[in-house]
């Protein structure tokens, strides 16, 4: 019981850094990327496997991030029409499966690729399992597997790019992004639930939709939840759903989570689209507060960056990475951070360490520090390909392909 009461609050803890060895929820228990653990493994893989402990095959692929809790990964997949989306709980010590729930639904979906009916990580306070399946719904589990409360009442989301929020836990509250939905008539829209029941709490509609996970920290001491759609970042009050402010400049196709540090928020949008940093505090339109705008880049943005100190990191869908100064948005990293591939992955932070997740299934490890240096670059197998991103829990990094789950572990 006190490793549950801790872990929930910091679950809901403000900043960077990660104080637990549980990775509860989609980028961590903060939402944000961080983990607190050190001496993990700098190199693994190749021909020899080195630093693998285990890899175990998949039924059908996706493109969510497991998430753990003691000894449990849990982990969604869909198969290839989508008609049967699942949560399936596996040991961590072997990656044996302890139980599979399978959720089917008839109806046709928009989709991209077919593997990405199932997005969204699920998250877990240490008792439950939420998970979100798109316009399937969703739905909550213990730790048996046993259905606790589903939400089918959410709407069909219809979107060429599927779905990707991802659910989050506060207080009692299991908080979920609906949508998003292309044709105005469709909502999207904020739900709030009591975890325990599934009964709606409050509701909160928009405009427009994205597909970015929102994340709930403290800002001057109170709870906010912030996320991110085309064309600004909000902030709301989680407990009602009240908007709190609005920062203009971001376009559409907003498909990372926002980030904050030292009182600044930072919004990214997709497809060439614009980012910004606004520095918190005001109340209403605080549009005036921004640090900086970036107008409408060359380049695709899929995965979410990470704050570390007064530096943004990011790397872009084509490799391109960035080093941004926090309050200037000044690109330290500018015309010499071409990588090889393509990511959709969201950076991780360890031990002065930034971890990327490529398509390829290759792991870049870069120093985070304004000077750029690649520190390892971790090949898998070949014919692995993912659009996840990676778990560090326990001294363990789970990287999760379309084939297979793989628990990377430092020999010893």
């Amino acid at each position: 019981m006190k490793r549950i009461v801790v872990s929930l609050v910091l679950m809901i803890s403000v900043g960077t850094t990660l104080f637990a060895a549980d990775w509860p929820a989609w980028r961590g228990p903060t939402g944000q990327g961080h983990s607190e653990e050190k001496n993990l493994p700098l190199k693994w893989g190749g021909k020899a496997q080195e630093n693998v402990k285990w890899k175990v095959s998949l039924a059908n692929p996706g493109n969510s991030t497991p998430i753990t809790w003691g000894d449990n990964i849990f982990l969604t997949q869909a198969n290839k029409d989508g008609t049967e989306r699942s949560l399936i709980c596996l040991a961590r010590a072997n990656g044996k499966v302890r139980w599979q729930k399978d959720v089917t639904y008839a109806e046709k979906e928009r989709n991209w690729g077919g593997i990405s009916y199932t997005n969204a990580s699920a998250v877990t306070d240490g008792e439950r399992v939420v998970v979100s399946f798109g316009s399937a719904g969703m739905y909550c589990y213990d730790f048996e597997g046993k259905e606790l409360w589903k939400r089918t009442d959410l709407g069909k989301w219809e979107h060429e790019f599927g779905s990707g929020a991802s659910p989050v836990l506060h207080g009692d509250l299991a908080i979920l992004w609906c949508g998003p939905n292309k044709n105005p008539k469709d909502r999207n829209f904020l739900l709030a639930v009591d975890k325990k029941s599934g009964k709606t709490v409050w509701e909160h509609d928009e405009k427009d939709g994205s597909w970015g996970t929102p994340i709930i920290t403290k800002v001057d001491g109170k709870d906010q939840l912030i996320l991110g759609m085309g064309p600004h970042v909000k902030g709301f009050d989680p407990k009602t759903g009240k908007e709190l402010w609005v920062c203009k400049g971001m376009t559409s196709y907003v498909y990372t989570s926002p980030l904050f540090a030292n009182n600044v928020v930072v919004g990214m949008s997709g497809y060439g689209g614009d980012a910004i940093a606004v520095k918190l505090g005001g109340a209403g339109d605080i549009t005036k507060d921004r640090l900086w705008l970036h107008k409408k880049p060359a380049s695709q943005r899929v995965g979410t960056g990470v704050i570390v100190g007064e530096h943004c990191y990011m790397i872009d869908e084509n490799a391109l990475a960035h080093c941004y100064e926090l309050t200037t948005g000044n690109d330290l990293w500018k015309d010499e951070a071409k990588l090889k591939g393509t990511t959709w992955g969201s950076l991780v932070h360890a031990d002065g360490r930034l971890y990327m997740l490529m398509r390829n299934s290759e792991t870049l490890v870069l120093a985070a520090s304004p000077k750029f240096e690649i520190l390892a670059t971790n090949a898998l197998a070949a014919g692995e390909n993912t659009n996840a991103s990676i778990a560090i829990s326990n001294g363990q990094i789970f990287i999760r392909t379309f084939k297979n789950l793989w628990c990377i572990e430092t020999k010893k």
